[in-house]
Parts: structure tokens; C-alpha cells; sequence
């Protein structure tokens, strides 16, 4: 029979381990909560000592990950682990005690610490995430405290967590659809460098004393070879200089709202990046209504996660018109920012009194959309891209080849 080591949290928040013999590690998974453990790891022993070997080799690896500030994956595991435990029984603080504990990263050690304090003060889970707004955010402060009202805290975190995995997976897909056209454009301008500054160089022996017989492509060539290898590392210099001086304009209020509004009108991935946002906030949204947070509330909280200032600025007109009295669908209607099929998805949801489970729906088909238009995208620029890369490399081959064969024609 297999063995396996396990790891537990006691009622009191206190952390124990031990070997379990079992057929499955399900069966060690009900013999833990038999005896009023909560579950942390269950792992085969023999797995756990072949792996020992090479355990200070993982620790390297994971060393530069234990470094730096609190971040969203920290964040997305600590209340993925805290509504485990509060889900199996353990109280508030005792969990935060048993994250302490099981926390390698000492900022995420540091702010856990202090939240049990608050807690302990007396404040509760909400308030004391408060103090780190910058951290958390509104919407998960606000998700915490229907939790706290609701007295249905581990599945509001199980909500929470949900919504934050779905964030990361959009997120991550818009990352690995532009890394591809990244560093195909990376190894273009990579060709050209080499082409222009050590290929093209080599032949101006050759056309040295040509001068006018040679062909107005390989003229051309060869003056950008010269100039390149003239002036590239000025060019260079003023290329990376010119990338970060536009870099830090575009991070002031002004360079961040025009470069957004560029990109908004470009014919895909304008349309891409809009769903995107809108994705945003209807799954936000859907999430605080489905959760009990009012709607002006959520409403303000939603349109924040939007990253676009001018989509964000449409979107905030909806508040102000249904705290006056205006339904749903006249606010949506009137920021003249949502499609036909969103308007009425909300329609009747306000008819049937779920406007968060149809704003989850509307998420969802928003997601659809951006999924297989990054697909789409990505099945139209990869072969532009690599078509527009062959067609300089070849201009720059044939402008030389021209030159060749007409020093052959002036040598006969």
C-alpha cells in the first residue's frame, strides 16, 4: 500500500505533518478531516524522496521569485489557500496564522502579519485590507465585505478567486498572441542590422569605381550599407534614447490618453483591445452584483478596472443616471460604448431581476470574441510579417546581384 506524507492545519491554526498509508490520496484527503485537520499538501512519499535530490537546484531557481514586492500571483494563492482553510472550519485569524507560517516570501510574510494584527485589533477582514488598497484594489475589498455581511466569506473568496484566474488566463493570452509578431519583428530588424551593416559592406570594393553604371537598387543599398556603417551606432544610441524619452511621455496622463486613443482606431487590434477592456468590466461587474454589492457601488468599483481613460470616462457616465433614477439599459444606451446584443442581454436581466449573471454572460461572450480574434490576427500577421521581412532581405540580395552582373557586362 502507497504511503504518503501529509501536511494539516489544527483548529487553533498550529501546522502538523505525517506519513498515512492509502490506496488514493483521497482516502488520506477524508482521513485528515476525520480527525478535524484541514488538508495543506498530500504528496507520495516515494515521489517526495525522489525529488529530494534535486530540491536545492528548485530552490535556486525559485530564489529570485521570493525576492520583491507583493504581486497579483501572490495575491491569487493566499486567497486561494485562505478560503480553503476557512471553508474546512478554520476561524479568520488562525488561517492568517497558518498563511504566516506556510509563507516563504518574507513582503507576503510581512503584510500577512500585519493584517492579523488588525484583525486581532478587532477590525475586521475588509478594513484591514484597507490600509493596503494599493494592493488590493476596491473590488476585492468590496467582495471581501458582502462576504463579511453575508457571513459567506470562503465562497466569496472562491468567487474572488475564480474572477481573478480568468483576469490572469485573458491576460496571459493577449501577452503569448503578441509575443510571436514580437520576435518576428525582433529578428527583422535583427536581419536588416546585419545585412545593411556587415553583408553589404563587403561588395563596396567591388563597386568602388563604377560610380553612376552602377543600378539605381544597388546605389541605393550601397549608400544605406555606408551610412549604416557610418552613422549606426548614432543611430543606435539616438533610437534607444528617442524609446525611452517616448516611453516616459507615454506614462504622463497626456501621452497615456492620446497613445490610447491611437490605438483604439487601428482596424484590429483597436477593436480587440476594446473588448478587452469591456470584458473587464462586465465580468467585475457581474461579480460584486452576483456577490450582493449595490449596484452604484459596483458600478463605480467595475469602471475603474478599466484600464482606457476614455472608455473609462464613458463608462462613469452610468452611475450618475441610474443613482437619478434611470434604468440600466438607458445608462448603457447612453454611453453609446455597448453593442446591440449587450444592451439587451441587460435588458433582460433587469427584466428578470439577474443583471449580474446576464453581465457574466455578456463577459463571457466579450471573451469569445477577443479569444478568436487574437487567433484570427494572429493567422493574418504572421505571414505579413514574414512576407515583408523576405521581400527586404530579397530587395537587398537582388539590388547586389544587380550590381554584380553589371560589372560583368563592363568587364566584356
Amino acid at each position: 500500500m502507497p504511503d504518503f506524507t501529509w501536511r494539516a492545519a489544527q483548529l487553533d491554526g498550529q501546522l502538523v505533518e505525517g506519513r498515512f498509508e492509502a490506496l488514493t490520496p483521497d482516502a488520506v484527503l477524508r482521513h485528515l478531516r476525520e480527525r478535524g485537520l484541514t488538508p495543506i499538501k498530500v504528496e507520495d512519499a516515494a515521489l517526495a524522496g525522489a525529488s529530494g535530490a534535486g530540491a536545492l537546484g528548485v530552490a535556486r531557481r525559485n530564489r529570485r521569485a521570493l525576492r520583491g514586492p507583493v504581486n497579483r500571483a501572490d495575491v491569487l494563492a493566499l486567497t486561494s489557500e485562505l478560503s480553503i482553510m476557512l471553508r474546512a472550519g478554520l476561524a479568520l485569524d488562525n488561517a492568517l496564522r497558518v498563511l504566516i507560517e506556510m509563507s516563504a516570501k518574507p513582503s507576503v510574510r510581512q503584510m500577512l502579519e500585519s493584517v492579523l494584527e488588525d484583525v486581532k485589533g478587532g477590525a475586521p477582514f475588509s478594513r484591514a485590507l484597507t490600509t493596503r488598497r494599493a494592493l488590493f484594489g476596491d473590488f476585492y475589498i468590496n467582495m471581501a465585505r458582502s462576504g463579511e455581511a453575508s457571513g459567506q466569506m470562503s465562497q466569496v473568496l472562491e468567487r474572488l478567486v475564480a474572477h481573478m484566474e480568468r483576469l490572469r488566463a485573458l491576460r496571459e493570452s493577449v501577452v503569448s498572441a503578441a509575443l510571436y509578431p514580437a520576435i518576428l519583428l525582433v529578428v527583422a530588424l535583427l536581419s536588416l542590422v546585419i545585412m545593411l551593416g556587415f553583408v553589404v559592406p563587403q561588395f563596396e570594393k567591388l563597386f568602388k569605381d563604377m560610380g553612376d553604371a552602377l543600378p539605381l537598387p544597388t546605389r541605393i543599398i550601397m549608400a544605406l550599407g555606408q551610412g549604416f556603417q557610418s552613422y549606426g551606432l548614432a543611430l543606435g544610441i539616438g533610437a534607444v534614447l528617442g524609446g525611452w524619452l517616448l516611453w516616459r511621455w507615454l506614462r504622463t496622463p497626456g501621452g497615456k490618453v492620446w497613445w490610447q486613443n491611437r490605438v483604439l482606431r487601428l482596424p484590429i487590434l483597436g477593436s480587440l483591445l476594446y473588448k478587452y477592456e469591456l470584458t473587464l468590466f462586465a465580468r467585475s461587474l457581474g461579480t460584486l452584483l452576483g456577490n450582493g454589492v449595490p449596484l452604484l457601488t459596483g458600478l463605480h468599483i467595475a469602471t475603474e478596472t478599466v484600464g482606457n481613460m476614455n472608455l473609462r470616462a464613458a463608462l462613469a457616465k452610468m452611475a450618475p443616471m441610474v443613482k437619478e433614477g434611470a434604468r440600466m439599459v438607458r445608462a448603457m444606451d447612453a454611453t453609446q460604448v455597448f453593442e446591440p446584443l449587450a444592451i439587451n442581454l441587460v435588458r433582460v436581466g433587469e427584466e428578470t431581476g439577474r443583471i449580474g449573471p446576464m453581465m457574466i454572460e455578456l463577459a463571457e461572450v466579450l471573451d469569445r470574441d477577443v479569444e478568436t480574434g487574437i487567433k484570427r490576427a494572429l493567422t493574418l500577421l504572421e505571414p505579413v510579417m514574414i512576407l515583408v521581412l523576405g521581400v527586404l532581405i530579397a530587395g537587398i540580395i537582388v539590388s547586389i546581384l544587380l550590381g554584380i552582373l553589371s560589372v560583368n557586362d563592363l568587364a566584356r
